[in-house]
């Protein structure tokens, strides 16, 4: 982080905690004028430190209250398959996260659907589909004790 000095690094900290703040507001917090803050937000979303602005939706009024954290394991760990397995699951919608992994599974999915139901479904229909997954645990999630998509800096 040698290119943010104080400055660039508060803006950063306030505009994850809320992305709706203007460059007006924040020069008010940091009591420098809107100008030279808003040229520093441009600066910072064209070296790519802001990567986009996303509305965090509640997911149980979107009817998306059941989280399932499902560990895979491939069959066959070559590249190819590798690299169709990560194409296939851009695919599908359900899946919010998935990462790569190095231990004892291959990939960790984050899965958000409205009930037990259409989890069932999603992994009948479609996550069972893919070729070459040899297990699939599922894990469910009872409580959300802290969820947040802000980076200490």
């Amino acid at each position: 982080m040698e290119q943010l000095d104080h400055t660039d690094i508060t803006i950063l900290r306030i505009l994850q905690e809320d992305a709706k703040k203007t460059a007006k507001e924040i020069a008010k917090i940091l009591n420098l004028t809107p100008s030279p803050i808003y040229e520093r937000i441009r600066r910072l979303e064209k070296q790519g430190f802001i990567k986009k602005y996303v509305a965090i939706l509640d997911k149980k009024l979107i009817d998306r209250s059941i989280t399932t954290i499902c560990q895979v394991s491939m069959r066959y760990h070559n590249e190819a398959f590798i690299e169709k397995f990560e194409k296939q699951i851009q695919n599908l919608q359900e899946v919010q996260e998935c990462y790569h992994m190095a231990g004892q599974v291959d990939f960790i999915l984050k899965i958000h659907t409205k009930s037990l139901e259409e989890y069932h479904d999603f992994v009948k229909t479609k996550l069972s589909k893919i070729e070459n997954i040899g297990v699939l645990n599922s894990t469910f999630v009872l409580k959300e004790i802290k969820h947040t998509s802000e980076f200490y800096i």
